[in-house]
C-alpha cells in the first residue's frame, strides 16, 4: 500500500486549474521539508490535490504555512530538452492538516468527523516537547483455527 505522511512548509502557493474535458479542479503547490542529514539542503516536492481538496488548497494555504500532508507518492518520468530521461517525485494529497495558529483539517471525506467545524486535531509535538511512549495493549488469548473454521469459506 502506498501511503505517505509528510510535514512540510509551503514554498510556492497552490495554483488552481481545471481539466479540459471534465472541468475537474486540480491544485498544485510546492512544499519544502528538512533534509535527513545535518548540513544537507532542504528538499522540495510538488503536491497535487483533486476536486474539493484542490479548491480548499487554493483558498486556504499560503507560502510559509506548515502542513502535514497525507497522500500517495508517485514517480513521474519525462524527457528533458537535452534528450535525457528524468524522474521526479510527486505527492497526491488525500488529506491536509495545517499546523500553527488556527489549526484546521481539510479532507476529501464529507463524513469524516474530524473535518467538521469545532473538531480541531490534537497539537503536534514539537522538537522541545518529548513524544509520549505508547503503552502496549494487554495480550489477549487467541484460539487457533480448526478444520471447522475453514468448512464455510465460499469459493
Amino acid at each position: 500500500m502506498n501511503n505517505c505522511v509528510l510535514m512540510a512548509e509551503v514554498i510556492q502557493e497552490p495554483q488552481l486549474r481545471y481539466t479540459s474535458d471534465t472541468q475537474t479542479p486540480i491544485a498544485e503547490m510546492v512544499v519544502q521539508f528538512e533534509a535527513l542529514r545535518e548540513g544537507d539542503p532542504p528538499a522540495s516536492l510538488k503536491v497535487v490535490g483533486w476536486n474539493t481538496l484542490a479548491q480548499d488548497m487554493q483558498a486556504k494555504y499560503r507560502q510559509g504555512d506548515r502542513l502535514i500532508i497525507e497522500g500517495r507518492l508517485n514517480m513521474n518520468s519525462f524527457d528533458t530538452p537535452h534528450g535525457y530521461k528524468e524522474k521526479k517525485a510527486e505527492l497526491t494529497a488525500q488529506r491536509i492538516h495545517q499546523l500553527g495558529g488556527g489549526e484546521r483539517i481539510v479532507g476529501t471525506s464529507e463524513s469524516d468527523p474530524t473535518a467538521m467545524p469545532g473538531h480541531a486535531p490534537a497539537p503536534m509535538p514539537t522538537a522541545s516537547a518529548p513524544i509520549p511512549t505508547p503503552t502496549p495493549a494487554p495480550a489477549m488469548p487467541v484460539a487457533s483455527p480448526t478444520a471447522a473454521d475453514y468448512d464455510e469459506i465460499p469459493f
